[in-house]
């Protein structure tokens, strides 16, 4: 049973590296997945949150470069590398956007953005300013607070792919157990699950997250909970449906007769084999999840400010697209489309190597 189970696998595995459009999304998955856990080492600005505000070079065209002048605080924080990766870094600096500046003996005269002047003392650089100077380039410009919009791009990568695992994780811990239960037994238990499915099922989606996710507090963890808790019931209709077909087989009816445990026969001999629509509908509930932490983010009650997600930021942006600058907010929903269409592409490319009747 082990071996033809594994045999199908493969043979699937085989169908699907043969289909091209499932190949690349399931690579371009792989690099957004990289990129959502090494955000913080991969953009530019690596601060908690990429919430460096340069107000006066606010919304910038793509490939905008200034210089910086890095101010050094009283206080210095120190930085590890896992908090860095995990967090951001500590800021350390404040950042003076200039368009030029002038060194004397005792200090360094700056002209910032908006036409004035300021003088610093050069012992609050060490007595080398200049080495306190760099050169910055925004490659997708600046939002409308002066923050690099690359960094909150990608950092934003990290919620979006974050909040399908969890969701799915979810989804499946609820759904799997629920609908086995109500397929392998059916009757009353059966009928009971079927109506509180139905009633779950008949709210709307949005209007359900919205509900769980005002009872539960605006929040990082509490948007992940509430799309997981909203998913489950595709999952158990699907799983409940597979039990009741798989149930009839031959070898289930053996494991009876061995005396086998319901619980050892739904979890070792059902479940096993239904596997493959399980993990179609798992791809299609991530690229939804997706889409509804974006909602909910346009909507304000997602992931909080100034927590970088892509629905928030295109909440910011939207009426820039009337406003002359609208890559401000179709980058980050490019970057959402792009996702979800590559989830939506390996689902459709899974289910063709799942399906044994090809």
């Amino acid at each position: 049973m082990s071996s033809t189970s594994n045999s199908l696998y493969a043979m699937a595995f085989q169908k699907l590296k043969k289909s091209k459009i499932g190949m690349i999304s399931f690579v371009y998955i792989i690099l957004c997945g990289f990129i959502a856990i090494f955000s913080y080492a991969l953009a530019p600005d690596n601060s908690n949150s990429a919430n460096v505000m340069h107000v006066e070079i606010h919304s910038k065209a793509p490939g905008f470069t200034t210089q910086i002048l890095q101010v050094p605080l009283p206080k210095e924080h120190k930085n590890s590398w896992y908090s860095t990766l995990i967090s951001g870094k500590k800021i350390n600096f404040n950042e003076v956007p200039i368009t030029s500046y002038k060194l004397n003996d005792t200090n360094i005269s700056v002209t910032k953005y908006d036409g004035t002047t300021k003088d610093f003392d050069s012992a609050i650089f060490k007595n080398q300013p200049q080495n306190y100077i760099k050169t910055q380039t925004f490659y997708l410009g600046t939002d409308k607070f002066g923050r690099d919009l690359l960094s909150r791009i990608l950092i934003g990568a990290r919620i979006s792919f974050f909040i399908g695992f969890i969701a799915v994780f979810i989804s499946l811990l609820i759904g799997i157990p629920i609908g086995a239960i109500a397929g392998y037994y059916g009757g009353k238990i059966d009928a009971f699950i079927m109506w509180v499915i139905n009633i779950t099922w008949s709210i709307p989606t949005l209007l359900l997250v919205i509900a769980i996710t005002l009872t539960l507090g605006k929040g990082f963890w509490q948007v992940f909970i509430a799309v997981g808790l909203t998913m489950w019931v595709e999952v158990a209709r699907i799983v409940r449906g597979q039990v009741i077909t798989v149930k009839q087989q031959q070898y289930i009816e053996a494991a009876r007769a061995l005396g086998f445990s319901d619980l050892r026969i739904i979890f070792k001999h059902i479940l096993p084999n239904t596997l493959a629509p399980i993990i179609v509908i798992s791809a299609a509930n991530f690229a939804a999840a997706i889409l509804i932490e974006s909602g909910l983010s346009f909507l304000g009650i997602g992931a909080q400010p100034p927590t970088p997600s892509w629905g928030a930021i295109i909440k910011n942006h939207y009426n820039y697209i009337v406003l002359g600058k609208p890559y401000l907010a179709l980058i980050p929903g490019m970057a959402i489309m792009s996702l979800v269409m590559a989830f939506m592409l390996l689902g459709n490319a899974l289910r063709d190597a799942l399906d044994v009747k090809t």
